[in-house]
């Protein structure tokens, strides 16, 4: 059995601003990024079907992308190639008339294996109770944190983590062209509590427990960074697996997961720590 050791890192040699530095600097990139997307486009992250409405087509075919691309009108949007198979596609369309297409799809001879549609009205609907939900689990996160520690500093070291934890995600989103569906969305949520789970256990036995800082620092890290490499590792499998079957949801949940973890793992450690040792001195230098 594979034993993993967390090392442990001589917080000594770093200021609280050499520690906050490089989480600070990543959430403004992150944050440039989302907001020069939303200046270009009008939407931080593309938006997919599951918001802007359309329809998806699952077909089988012996043509070439190029040729499943002709032989509909209003042309497909993506046309992207099934796993595990050479003769499969999934055909996405910003037309919600799913009946049309599949008429389309038969008098070109292929063979409709599956599909579905979402019509606009009911993606916008999707959208912003996504959103509401998002911002309900962020505001309840944020009341759990004071109404835990009951204290400024550390709590405010929280919900700056988990913003962050949000943002770089997102970001990541933006950049690499993958659009925000209803996948995606669970993937925040859950991030959301895994990011609140590490940052409360690191909160609580810096704050509530007897011993050194930094005792209580390296005890914290034994548990927070080995919970949540575990979770990044299971998520990347099911992340892999998932888009090798070409189950979407499940793709999109666990790549957020990934990004999302990776992104804790810094901010929780270095952010939210250089936050709680100034809080916890007073702002003397260690």
């Amino acid at each position: 059995m594979i034993e993993f050791e967390v090392p442990e890192i001589d917080y000594t040699r770093y200021s609280n601003r050499q520690l906050a530095a490089v989480p600070l600097a990543v959430l403004t990139v992150a944050l440039v990024v989302l907001a020069s997307a939303w200046a270009i486009t009008g939407s931080p992250v593309a938006l997919g079907i599951d918001f802007t409405g359309g329809s998806q087509m699952t077909v089988q075919s012996d043509m070439s992308p190029a040729e499943l691309q002709a032989a509909f009108s209003p042309d497909p949007v993506s046309v992207q190639g099934v796993q595990r198979y050479t003769d499969r596609y999934v055909l996405t369309f910003s037309e919600s008339n799913i009946g049309n297409l599949r008429e389309q799809a038969e008098s070109a001879g292929l063979s409709v294996l599956g599909s579905g549609s979402t019509p606009a009205s009911f993606g916008a609907d999707s959208m912003r109770i996504g959103m509401i939900g998002v911002g309900i689990a962020f505001l309840g996160m944020s009341i759990l944190a004071f109404a835990l520690f009951r204290t400024f500093v550390p709590s405010v070291a929280i919900i700056v983590s988990a913003f962050s934890d949000l943002m770089i995600p997102l970001a990541v989103l933006s950049l690499l062209g993958v659009k925000l569906s209803l996948g995606t969305i669970a993937g925040l949520l859950m991030l959301i509590g895994y990011s609140v789970d590490s940052d409360i256990l690191l909160n609580n036995h810096i704050l509530r427990r007897r011993g050194e800082f930094y005792e209580s620092t390296y005890q914290a890290m034994e548990t927070g960074v080995t919970m949540t490499l575990t979770s990044l590792v299971a998520m990347a499998v099911m992340a892999i697996l998932a888009t090798f079957f070409n189950i979407q949801v499940m793709a999109q949940i666990g790549f957020v997961l990934v990004i999302g973890l990776a992104a804790d793992l810094m901010n929780t450690y270095m952010l939210n720590l250089s936050l709680l040792r100034w809080y916890k001195f007073r702002g003397v230098k260690r």
